[in-house]
């Protein structure tokens, strides 16, 4: 006869507290939509805004993962070429979205694009105010009673990050719309494209991209998933256009603040026209497809909870912070750091209880760094980008 064990009341609300806290590392942010993005926790959205089905193959074959917005769409063409590319989308739910509400190639809905800015009404008639917020949750409400299967997804224009954003209209310099319009989707997304922006409020201060991401986070509570847009074209600027060290800054600039996908805007007008002007640009295209393949390969990483407060960095360069994200997965911690700033500075970096000598991988790099007690440093030129590996059972 086995003697009974009598286990404190306390410890049994610690174990409670424990096993919530204590979350699949790996867990997917799309598990609540059944028929929504894929459950695996090695999926990050990547995504491409409003191309041509037809190139769905080039896409893929460069990383990307999901379409945007559909030209007139969706059509029963437009569906039939992306799931002949295995490419899934975003669409509007007109009436032949609704007849494939069962079919896989579509993964989510989506509003028609920046309802928070100034709408045309009309050719030569101007522009009238931008669509309430009242509009947008009305508009989300028939949506998910259509479908509840499904996340929607709403892309706000550039007024998340600028207040003085003039495309407003009459609603420029009020930024507590933006919490009211978050509450008519599931998935909150913005675009601003510093490099290419032609106001001197924006242009060449790539942290308007984070700055956007961290308010869309703080207005939806943490509690819905964010996504944003990325530049990678020159769009309409006939002299600036992003690096790709610009653009690998601001897409990492915006995980690091809490995007959860990423929406590249690949459209350009000058100096002509090209709907699809990445895949004219050789350099571009190898260097996006890098930066895609780089988020894929740590997507279980991604996914995995943030550690807040786990590490402290500071700059010796105060004019250049240095922002940074944290991560444990299966043994190792993650670092993903980025210069805030055009500028150059060296980073200390402080990982709290991790005792002893280790080895600092710098990914992408082929180098490495020595910490001591959980303590390094590293330099950071401007824009720059360091993704930092420590394996915990390491020592020197």
């Amino acid at each position: 006869m086995r003697r009974s064990t009598i286990i404190p009341a306390g410890f049994v609300i610690l174990l409670i507290v424990l096993s919530a806290w204590c979350k699949p590392f790996d867990a997917s942010p799309y598990l609540k939509w059944v028929n929504g993005p894929s459950h695996d926790a090695g999926f990050f959205p990547i995504a491409v805004w409003l191309q041509n089905p037809t190139k769905a193959g080039k896409y893929k074959d460069a990383g990307f993962n999901t379409y945007v917005g559909l030209w007139k769409g969706p059509t029963e063409k437009q569906l039939a070429e992306l799931k002949k590319a295995g490419m899934k989308v975003f669409c509007h739910q007109n009436e032949v979205g609704l007849k494939h509400i069962d079919d896989p190639v579509i993964v989510g809905w989506m509003h028609g694009d920046e309802p928070d800015n100034a709408q045309s009404l009309g050719k030569g008639k101007g522009y009238g105010p931008p669509i309430r917020p009242k509009k947008i949750i009305d508009d989300y409400r028939t949506i998910r009673s259509a479908d509840p299967t499904r996340p929607v997804l709403l892309n706000l224009g550039q007024g998340v990050a600028w207040d003085g954003w003039h495309g407003r209209g009459v609603r420029t310099n009020h930024p507590e719309d933006y919490p009211e319009y978050v509450k008519g989707c599931d998935i909150a997304s913005f675009d601003i494209y510093p490099v290419a922006h032609s106001r001197p409020q924006v242009s060449g201060k790539l942290w308007y991209v984070s700055k956007g991401v961290e308010r869309l986070v703080k207005w939806t509570g943490g509690n819905k998933v964010v996504w944003n847009c990325i530049e990678c074209t020159r769009i309409q600027n006939p002299t600036n256009k992003a690096t790709p060290h610009q653009v690998r800054c601001e897409v990492w600039m915006s995980i690091i603040h809490g995007s959860m996908g990423l929406i590249y805007f690949v459209h350009e007008w000058k100096p002509r026209f090209n709907e699809s002007a990445l895949l004219s640009d050789p350099q571009m295209l190898s260097a996006v497809t890098a930066i895609n393949r780089r988020i894929i390969h740590l997507a279980p990483v991604l996914n995995s909870p943030t550690l807040e407060k786990a590490a402290i960095v500071s700059s010796e360069n105060e004019g250049v912070p240095v922002a940074v994200m944290t991560k444990r997965y299966k043994g190792a911690v993650y670092l993903f750091a980025v210069g805030m700033r055009n500028g150059e500075t060296v980073a200390k970096f402080t990982i709290k209880g991790l005792a002893g000598e280790k080895k600092v991988e710098v990914l992408g790099e082929n180098r490495e760094i020595l910490s001591k007690n959980g303590v390094f440093k590293d330099k950071f030129d401007a824009w720059d980008v360091h993704l930092y590996r420590i394996t915990e059972s390491s020592s020197d």
